[in-house]
């Protein structure tokens, strides 16, 4: 085990809307609603270390950590979160949560739905961002933090640290959103529909209403998947880790089997995400990142961050990131100046794509703890009781102990 992990964890449930009706964006409501949750640390005495952590699109509550003490079951930021690194859980209390419309204990399409006493399937009313952000800020109140020092979080995860900023600016100090964008291009959406219609073409989906059958839209949400993991991957990590090898062949086989490394690739992590999410989930969670755009109501990116010129934020792209563009970051950065709102922008050069901001773990470590060191200073955040300051820690840089494989968490 990884000795600056910070061991075995337990994912808690929060439920909310007993009695008065969650209302969503879309005019529909829920009730009740579960999310699930993880901390991290200790809050200090004037509750003021708190960070939330965002997830992306496949993500959960588990960021970091062993779940139930299963050194298999790694959280999906374990290199970034746990004592003396980025997120040092010696010094900060840490949250993550599920996001409505998931499948890891949040409410989603997959829960039952009180008036059926069956799966909500299709019944399960469209979520969007700004709908888990408020859910998320229900939880934060239940945990008695009135202000967070810090919401962070990459890809879709991103979006959620967006949201906070522009509608919830008085609950945070600071945001760090890593590897995202303000709103989905055409060419996004189109990504996103094609990992849909997959779905919608199994015979196996059957409109939603799967989950009593004996088989499941596995097909479907495997080649969903393989699409968006190409997404996520760079053309010269591809050409580096897979290149035009064979699978365990000299040859072609001239046949319309798996030949090449990629594929097998591919088709693996396809296989194994449909072990552990929900196709139904991938249909709402997709379609909240489509809707998802900070220029709406008033066409004005800036517009949106108005009321956020008290918060710091602190900007981050990846040089080879196709799916996010550095350039969608820059628009943000461009949006948060004309606002007058104190932003740190870092454009990392990576040849990881996407995926750079759960690899390029040295880097995020730096960037990460540098800021979070200033934001200690400048709001005078006090330790927990019995903090000792310590060096900061890297996996697979300060030990040789192996890092996490994080490529199968991804976005």
């Amino acid at each position: 085990m990884n000795t600056n992990s910070i061991g075995a964890v337990s994912t808690q449930s929060f439920t909310f809307a007993e009695d008065e009706p969650f209302c969503l964006e879309s005019g529909e409501t829920l009730r009740p609603v579960a999310l699930a949750y993880e901390t991290y640390g200790a809050l200090n005495a004037d509750r003021s270390n708190a960070i939330l952590i965002c997830h992306a699109l496949s993500g959960s509550a588990h960021a970091a950590g062993y779940l139930d003490g299963d050194p298999e079951k790694v959280g999906w930021w374990e290199e970034t979160i746990g004592p003396g690194k980025a997120f040092d859980t010696d010094r900060f209390f840490v949250i993550c949560s599920n996001v409505i419309g998931s499948c890891y204990g949040s409410t989603g399409p997959a829960s039952i739905d009180p008036a059926t006493e069956q799966p909500y399937g299709l019944h399960f009313p469209v979520v969007t961002v700004g709908d888990m952000v408020r859910a998320q800020v229900r939880l934060i109140d239940h945990l008695g933090i009135d202000k967070l020092l810090c919401v962070a979080g990459g890809s879709m995860g991103g979006m959620q640290v967006l949201e906070w900023a522009a509608h919830h600016p008085q609950r945070l100090h600071a945001a760090m959103p890593i590897a995202t964008t303000a709103h989905h291009s055409p060419m996004l959406i189109a990504f996103s529909e094609v990992g849909r219609q997959a779905i919608y073409a199994d015979p196996a989906w059957n409109h939603g209403a799967y989950y009593d059958q004996p088989r499941k839209p596995d097909a479907g949400l495997a080649v969903a998947r393989m699409v968006g993991h190409i997404t996520y991957l760079s053309e010269e990590s591809m050409h580096l880790k897979f290149g035009r090898r064979l699978q365990g062949l000299e040859k072609y086989g001239y046949e319309f089997e798996t030949e090449f490394e990629i594929e097998s690739y591919l088709k693996y992590n396809g296989l194994k995400f449909t072990q552990r999410f929900d196709a139904n989930s991938y249909l709402y969670v997709t379609k909240a990142m489509d809707y998802f755009d900070l220029t709406q109501p008033t066409g004005s990116l800036a517009a949106a961050f108005a009321a956020s010129t008290e918060v710091r934020f602190l900007v981050i792209s990846f040089t080879s990131d196709w799916l996010y563009p550095s350039y969608h970051s820059k628009q943000l950065v461009s949006a948060l100046t004309a606002a007058g709102v104190d932003v740190t922008y870092l454009d990392v050069k990576s040849s990881w794509g996407h995926d750079a901001f759960l690899l390029e773990v040295e880097t995020m470590t730096n960037l990460l703890g540098s800021f979070l060191d200033r934001l200690v200073r400048e709001e005078q955040v006090p330790a927990p009781v019995g903090y000792a300051p310590r060096a900061r820690f890297v996996p697979g840089v300060n030990t040789a102990l192996p890092r996490t494989k994080l490529a199968d968490n991804l976005a």
